[in-house]
Order: structure tokens, then C-alpha cells, then sequence
């Protein structure tokens, strides 16, 4: 039993030996082939890679391996390679065929596709890609539309504040809280003061004096000068604020009245009072009791940035919405403008007149200001988004036709509604592109300076003296369009 077990052993180790002798002979002969199928006997086959022939040895370099790139096939227009670069990182390139670091087989790039006369030319899947998209630039009128924020609040022209010029105590008032209408001539308290007391008595005193002198036929500059004492006394009353009624019924019923009603002078709001219960309250000279404001028309605190006071001045028509009212639109117009702008906010405070005569508005409500004017007139415009800000330059890339784009330096001016003045830099009729242009304006300047490395020499660094600015120009461009 066991000799039997032994000779299975045997068998098996005998049959695999000649499995792997085959098999290792099988790889021999594959290898002494080549891949082409040359070197016909297995001899210089396994010989090949120390005797090949040049011709042989020419015809497999020129052959494309598996995933690499054929440097040597004729193409029907005879493209002239510059160099290879790494589909996503174009900062890696290699005068030869490869893989990039990241495993990727390097790209051919061609010589009819480096930039000329200051453009570049790209290829159509490149265009597919990245969705690359153009408008036109044209001429016409940019009307500017401005909208910001502001905070109602009184007019100040209508603010009316009640104040005595005498010392007394308030007796009785009408009116005790804020937010109170009151109307033109309505009452307000009843305040007595020694001081009016004492004028009144004066007043009657002279008009008594003037009455005897004339019954008694005195002399008439003796009357005059009575006279005048009580033009004097009833202009005192006047100076204290009492009314011309309230003189007339004083000398009507010739009797002097301990307290003196005190009239509202405006008809609006009580929007402040002093203290909080008014009745037994002393009051001073130049002392404020209450203020009234009308809200028939309203003041809101606007606030403008500083590039947008080139377009407003005062007198200007806006459009006033708030969020109370989503339907509903006021009028306006732009009174005065603050005289320095706030620092903290770089904003300069406008105060808009707001016509409220179904009083809807409120002080301090939050309001939206639109403000329409003509801007620029018959000038050259592109859309916003074709204009790359490096922070020193702003660049926009001209499509030229036939995959050619250029890159060009433009200067600014009133931009409004996605579309911008530009100055100086292009003109109408041209085409630019609206996306992806930094992707093309960084690889026309990282191709130009691919060839001032490869090629050398004085013509290429004075060509790319400016390139290399712009260069660093665009990728800042790119990473602000990226972020916003």
C-alpha cells in the first residue's frame, strides 16, 4: 500500500516538470518571434535585441505600443509634433512619448497649434469639451439701473416742536402718548404761569387806563402814549404764544384766566413727548414738551456706493417698494446728498423725499430704492462675462476663426445688466468668448512659454516679454472666475 502511494508521487512531479519545460519552451519561441512576426529563425530571435538589423530596429521603434501616442506615423498633413504634454496637468510635458504622472498617456501637441501673431489655435473637441461659448460685440446704449436698500424715517422739513418760552406747570393734558394724531389747532395741555398771569393783568390794566383817559377827554397824546402800553402788553401775550382769539376773549370778558390752553401748531404724528405722564410737570424756557411730524411725505436714508454717484444727483426720480406692500411702487426724488461717505461702509447716505399721502409707510421701515438713469450712449459693449479681472489688467479672448483665439487687453467702463463699456480694446463686430476663457488664455501663455524653454534664443524672450506677465495675469483671472 504504501509503494503504491510512492509511485503516485513520482508520477506527479514527472508531469509537472513537463508541463513548465513546455510551457518555458513555448515562451521562448514567442519571444524570438517579436511582435511584428521578424527574425525568422529562433536563433536570431533569441538573439534579437543585441543583433536586430537598423532597418528592423527603425521599424520597431516606429511602432505605438499599447496606449502610447505614435511619434513617428505620417499623418496626411504631415502635423510637426512640438512636444507631449499630460492631459490634465499642462504643466508637465516631455520631448517624447509617455505616461504622465498620474498614469495618463501624454498628448501630442502640434506645431500649427502654438500661438501666432499673438493668438492660439485649439482644437474642435477642445471647443466640445469645454463648451466653449462666443457673442458679439456691438455697439449701442447701456442704460444703468441702480438698487439699493433704505431706512424710512421723518421728514425733517415737517417736524414741529412744541416748546414754551415761560416757566409754569402743566395742569391738564389732551395728549399723553406717543403715536397720537392730532390735528392743526386742536388741544394740547393747559399750563399756568405766573409770568402770563402777571402780562394779562398788565393788558387789562392798560386797556382800562386807555378807556378813562378817554372819557375823561384827555389830551390825545396822553391817549397815544396809553395806547402804545397796551399794543406792548398785547404783544407780550403774543410773544408767549397765546392766540389772537385768546387776546380778544381776555379783553372780552376783562377777567384774568389762571392756566393758558396751549394749541397744536401742526396737524401730524406725536412722535416724542417729555417724560412719561405730563399732567403736574414743570416746565422751563426752550423747554421741548412734544414734537409732531407729518407723514404726508416721508424721508428714506439711502445709501449709494461709490461707483454708482457718477450716475445719481439730486433732483433724480427713483422708485421706492417695501416688503409690506409687494404690489405697490411710490414715487420719489433724491433731495441731498451727505457730504463725506462713511468710512465703515464706503457708502454715501442720499435722502429721498417718498410721496405717502394714504400715510401706508412708516418711519423705519426697510425699503428697496431703484434708480434708473440713461448711462452710456452709443458705445461699444460685450457681455460682463467675457472680461477676465487679474487685478492689474482685464483681458477678454477674441474668437478670430478657424479654432484661432487672441487674447487682448481691454479697458472698462459702465457695466450694467451683464453687458459692459468697453473703452478701449476691441471693437463692434468682433467675437469673444463668454466661458472657459481663462482655460484658453492660460494655455496660449503657458504654450508660448513652453517654446521660449524648447526653442532658446533672443527673438523668443523679447516675444514673450509681455506673455509671461499676462501669463500670471490669467491664472489669477481664472482662479477669481472659479470662485465666483
Amino acid at each position: 500500500m504504501k509503494g503504491t502511494k510512492d509511485v503516485h508521487r513520482v508520477l506527479f512531479v514527472v508531469i509537472g516538470v513537463a508541463i513548465g519545460a513546455g510551457g518555458m519552451a513555448l515562451l521562448l519561441r514567442d519571444r524570438a518571434g517579436g511582435p511584428s512576426g521578424m527574425g525568422g529563425d529562433s536563433g536570431a530571435g533569441a538573439h534579437g535585441d543585441m543583433t536586430m538589423p537598423a532597418e528592423a530596429e527603425a521599424g520597431r521603434e516606429g511602432m505605438a505600443m499599447p496606449g502610447e501616442s505614435d511619434p513617428g506615423a505620417e499623418t496626411p498633413d504631415a502635423r510637426e509634433i512640438l512636444y507631449w504634454r499630460a492631459p490634465m496637468d499642462p504643466n508637465y510635458t516631455s520631448d517624447q512619448p509617455g505616461k504622465s504622472p498620474m498614469g495618463m498617456d501624454l498628448v501630442p501637441v502640434y506645431a500649427d497649434e502654438a500661438a501666432t501673431d499673438g493668438g492660439i489655435r485649439v482644437s474642435r473637441s477642445f471647443l466640445q469639451n469645454f463648451a466653449v461659448r462666443t457673442a458679439m460685440v456691438h455697439r449701442g446704449n447701456l442704460p444703468v439701473s441702480i438698487r439699493t436698500v433704505g431706512i424710512l424715517a421723518h421728514n425733517e422739513e415737517r417736524v414741529v416742536s412744541v416748546q414754551t418760552k415761560y416757566e409754569g406747570w402743566i395742569e391738564r393734558a389732551s395728549v399723553n402718548n406717543v403715536g397720537e394724531t392730532v390735528e392743526r389747532g386742536d388741544v394740547l395741555f393747559e399750563i399756568y404761569s405766573p409770568q402770563l398771569v402777571t402780562t394779562q393783568r398788565e393788558f387789562l390794566g392798560a386797556m382800562e387806563y386807555v378807556g378813562r383817559l378817554r372819557e375823561g377827554g384827555a389830551y390825545a397824546q396822553a391817549i397815544e402814549r396809553a395806547q402804545s402800553l397796551l399794543e406792548a402788553a398785547r404783544e407780550r401775550l403774543l410773544y408767549w404764544d397765546m392766540t389772537e382769539e385768546q387776546i380778544d376773549a381776555l379783553a372780552e370778558s376783562e377777567t384774568v384766566t389762571r392756566t393758558v390752553t396751549v394749541f397744536a401748531p401742526a396737524t401730524g404724528f406725536i412722535v416724542d413727548k417729555i417724560g412719561d405722564s405730563m399732567e403736574g410737570m414743570k416746565l422751563s424756557p426752550g423747554m421741548t414738551v412734544m414734537k409732531i411730524a407729518d407723514h404726508s411725505t416721508l424721508w428714506a436714508e439711502t445709501e449709494f456706493y461709490e461707483d454708482d454717484l457718477r450716475h445719481v444727483r439730486e433732483g433724480q426720480a427713483v422708485t421706492i417698494e417695501a416688503d409690506a406692500f409687494p404690489e405697490r411702487e411710490w414715487s420719489g426724488r433724491i433731495l441731498f446728498f451727505r457730504p463725506a461717505v462713511n468710512p465703515q461702509t464706503r457708502t454715501l447716505t442720499a435722502f429721498v423725499e417718498v410721496a405717502n399721502p394714504n400715510l401706508r409707510l412708516r418711519p423705519m421701515m426697510y425699503v428697496n430704492v431703484a434708480v434708473r438713469t440713461t448711462g452710456a450712449v452709443d458705445v461699444v459693449m460685450a457681455p460682463a462675462e467675457a472680461v477676465l479681472h487679474s487685478g492689474t489688467r482685464t483681458v477678454a479672448i477674441v474668437a478670430k476663426g478657424g479654432g484661432v483665439f487672441e487674447p487682448r487687453e481691454v479697458v472698462l467702463g459702465t457695466e450694467s445688466g451683464g453687458m459692459v463699456e468697453i473703452a478701449a480694446g476691441l471693437v463692434a463686430g468682433e467675437t469673444v468668448v463668454v466661458s472657459s476663457q481663462f482655460l484658453i488664455d492660460s494655455d496660449a501663455n503657458l504654450r508660448a512659454a513652453i517654446s521660449q524653454v524648447l526653442g532658446g534664443g533672443e527673438e523668443g524672450d523679447s516675444a514673450m516679454a509681455g506673455d509671461s506677465a499676462m501669463a500670471g495675469d490669467s491664472a489669477a483671472a481664472g482662479a477669481h472666475r472659479h470662485h465666483n
